[in-house]
């Protein structure tokens, strides 16, 4: 019988905590290559045929839209001769970073995998081995699109939030099941990404989006502050939704939305979503003022996918058409 062929994959590195030592200055900064990553695993030559390229060297903190698109591009060019890709990443911008890549590379067929660690490679006690070798795994299976692995989770780009800033459980899959588990090494998957034939690659975002999070007693100064510089406004309010009824938010939100910027209102609690009509302080907004709502989606997924909206179109009812238009799964209420 014919062997099968191992599958090619390409890591991409981006800095963060799985390649970082401790510096001469002091601290944790990133400095080893994918190379030297590599070289700490030689039974990845097991599971596929491996090339590495150091795209980024940066500590996630410093992450920005513009390193994104330079992912995008760096993916695209390359898209034709691997099957799957290992991008390693600091955790603490990963969420962002997977949501992003989600709206910039639609209905890809081949597996665009997210990793990284809480203890770098080097540590005697690190998870970045596995997490490591878990991507690889993944990257050489059936699992198309962008998701993160992480201490033995999938889970889908859209709907991953860190959610623990230490332990080696770094990320949840909010208001959505894990695509898969692995347990010693074997991929047990639950659910499969929908995908295309061929990818669909975006290459522009406005990132004149801003977040506001809402505290008691808190006006509209701050909101008119990031309104006037910015073409969109999330606002991550209380419970289901809605804004108080003091500090002239209501006429805040008429007046941005009258100058064509663009509101959304979410929720800060991390898991069920909002539901904005529910009570009086939040009715107005959806039906009177036209409000968009985040529903079940992440914080993450809405900042990346409003970028990427307004990176191709101003115009309202289709920022709101495309903004409910569900992308890689990122919202299933009230779609579904």
């Amino acid at each position: 019988m014919k062997e099968s062929r191992k599958k090619r994959i390409l890591l991409i590195g981006t800095g963060g905590t799985i390649a970082s030592e401790i510096t001469e200055s002091g601290g944790l900064a990133p400095e080893l290559t994918t190379e030297e990553l590599l070289a700490r695993l030689p039974a990845i030559s097991d599971i596929c045929e491996t090339d590495c390229l150091q795209l980024l060297n940066l500590d996630s903190t410093n992450m920005t839209p513009a390193h994104w698109l330079e992912m995008v591009r760096c993916i695209r060019d390359r898209y034709g001769d691997y099957d799957g890709f290992v991008l390693t990443h600091g955790t603490d911008t990963m969420a962002y970073t997977a949501a992003a890549l989600s709206y910039l590379i639609q209905d890809s067929p081949k597996p665009i995998i997210l990793t990284g660690a809480q203890k770098p490679i080097g540590f005697d006690s690190t998870d970045s081995k596995t997490n490591l070798m878990d991507a690889f795994r993944c990257a050489a299976a059936d699992l198309p699109g962008v998701s993160i692995v992480f201490n033995g989770q999938v889970i889908l780009g859209t709907r991953a939030r860190k959610t623990r800033s230490k332990s080696f459980q770094a990320f949840s899959s909010i208001n959505f099941p894990h695509l898969g588990i692995l347990r010693d090494g074997v991929l047990l998957r639950y659910i499969r990404q929908d995908c295309g034939g061929s990818p669909v690659f975006y290459e522009t975002l406005d990132t004149r989006v801003s977040l506001l999070k809402l505290v008691p007693g808190m006006g509209r100064d701050l909101a008119d502050f990031l309104l006037a510089r910015n073409d969109a406004l999330i606002i991550e309010s209380f419970g289901v939704g809605g804004l108080p009824e003091h500090g002239g938010f209501y006429s805040c939100i008429r007046d941005a939305m009258a100058a064509g910027k663009i509101i959304v209102l979410t929720t800060q609690v991390e898991n069920e979503g909002s539901d904005v009509g529910v009570y009086h302080v939040g009715h107005a907004l959806k039906n009177e003022l036209g409000v968009l709502e985040a529903y079940d989606m992440t914080t993450e997924a809405v900042v990346a996918k409003l970028m990427w909206i307004l990176g191709r179109t101003k115009r309202r009812a289709e920022v709101e058409r495309l903004f409910y238009t569900p992308v890689a799964r990122d919202i299933l209420w009230p779609v579904e």
